[in-house]
């Protein structure tokens, strides 16, 4: 079975967490979310506690298919302070897998200079942190092995980008269509 780590961050945006992975496990992917400290408990931008599957202590980061950022503020930057995560983004990212960050999180992969010469997008305001980038303002972007989003608006389009790049373009249209999208 395919498999995705959602990190989860004090700050995180909700919707975009929890939007992805609803909407890749509908697409039949398993998707393991990941506090980023040894609370599994993590509190969202808005209030919202979430129950993480794991810990980052506890997980294996190796041999998914693709690790996901989302933002909010102060999440994204409570990500960006992890060098655990930003270690496992990096191996990730050499072994070829996915690597996917939506709002403010994109800033992590461009502080580790994945994001050099590819065009990306995020939440605006947030283009002078993706050092190197070609930022379009675009809801989605895909850049070889390397997936962004540009806010919670486009929840639906980045984790459906998601689901057809781990599994199919057929299964993420029956996704979509199972959510009344098309």
């Amino acid at each position: 079975m395919k498999k995705a780590i959602v990190f989860l961050a004090s700050g995180f945006e909700e919707m975009e967490a929890l939007g992805t992975v609803d909407i890749l496990r509908r697409g039949g992917i398993e998707v393991v979310t990941v506090s980023i400290t040894a609370n599994p408990i993590v509190t969202g931008a808005h209030n919202i506690p979430v129950t993480a599957d794991t810990t980052l202590e506890k997980v294996v980061l190796t041999g998914v298919d693709a690790l996901i950022l989302p933002g909010g503020m102060p999440g994204a930057s409570n990500l960006n302070s992890s060098e655990a995560v930003k270690e496992a983004l990096l191996q990730q990212y050499r072994e070829g897998r996915i690597v996917a960050a939506i709002c403010a999180a994109p800033l992590v992969l461009g502080g580790l200079g994945l994001l050099k010469g590819r065009n990306a997008t995020c939440y605006p305001g947030f283009e002078p942190q993706l050092i190197g980038a070609n930022t379009t303002g675009e809801g989605v972007e895909i850049s070889d092995n390397i997936i962004t989003g540009k806010g919670p608006g486009f929840v639906m389009d980045f984790a459906l980008t998601l689901v057809a790049t781990i599994k199919s373009d057929a299964v993420a249209e029956e996704v979509a269509a199972g959510l009344l999208l098309k």
